[in-house]
């Protein structure tokens, strides 16, 4: 047995551990995902190279262990800067009732995104819109998720426009992240909970609920204007 189908096998031990069965038909979804990215992985820079004989666990799993926070009764979700489909295509292979908008600025990247949602088969193929996150469309979804994308301020900044009033953001932080939460404090009423990641112990994924502004808040900073570029949690 190879290491990645080690890593398959793995994956769904622990996805069993959340209460979730993945159906034969999700598995061979997901393989055809992580096939197809092994292809396109040769041609541009999706995940980074050293993680993927892991990838099952450190992309896969770390992108599943979402749908257990996620209702029952919601009906649509985006992921903000999709990149290579985690935790987006993940979510929408686990969650095929959910209508799935992806969102990401790097068009040879929404190339892909485009087809591996193809080759996975989905019940409902996402939306792929091409753009920077704040200058597309509103998504106006009941589920925002992102992945190590930006600091937790800015997220909430870029979120604010494609959620519903009453929506829930699922945000992927690293060991780092109550820093980020006391930063994000000082602009933004947050109603927050941490729950700790199954793939890193320093890790935890926020689930913030309907969140607002301060009153007096002068607008958010925005950190890429002043030199702070997305964080590339795929390729650590």
């Amino acid at each position: 047995m190879s290491h990645i189908q080690a890593g398959r096998d793995l994956f769904l031990r622990e996805m069993r551990q959340l209460g979730v069965d993945v159906s034969r038909e999700t598995r061979d979804q997901l393989e055809a995902f992580v096939n197809t990215l092994m292809r396109w992985q040769k041609a541009i820079n999706l995940v980074g190279r050293t993680t993927l004989e892991d990838i099952w666990t450190r992309h896969v799993l770390d992108s599943a262990q979402l749908v257990i926070l996620i209702p029952k009764g919601v009906k649509s979700l985006t992921d903000l800067g999709s990149g290579a489909g985690f935790p987006g295509l993940v979510v929408a292979a686990l969650r095929p009732d959910l209508d799935v908008t992806l969102i990401e600025s790097d068009a040879r990247k929404a190339a892909f995104l485009g087809e591996a949602a193809r080759r996975m088969g989905l019940e409902k193929q996402p939306k792929i819109v091409v753009g920077r996150i704040e200058a597309v469309a509103p998504a106006k979804a009941d589920v925002v998720t992102a992945r190590a994308l930006a600091p937790l301020a800015q997220l909430l900044e870029w979120a604010r426009p494609h959620r519903t009033d009453t929506a829930i953001c699922l945000f992927h932080k690293g060991k780092g992240w109550q820093a980020e939460l006391t930063e994000a404090m000082k602009d933004w009423d947050i109603p927050g909970q941490p729950f700790n990641s199954v793939t890193d112990l320093d890790a935890v994924i926020l689930r913030i609920g309907p969140y607002t502004a301060k009153s007096g808040t002068p607008g958010v900073r925005d950190r890429q204007s002043k030199g702070r570029r997305r964080q590339n949690h795929d390729g650590d």
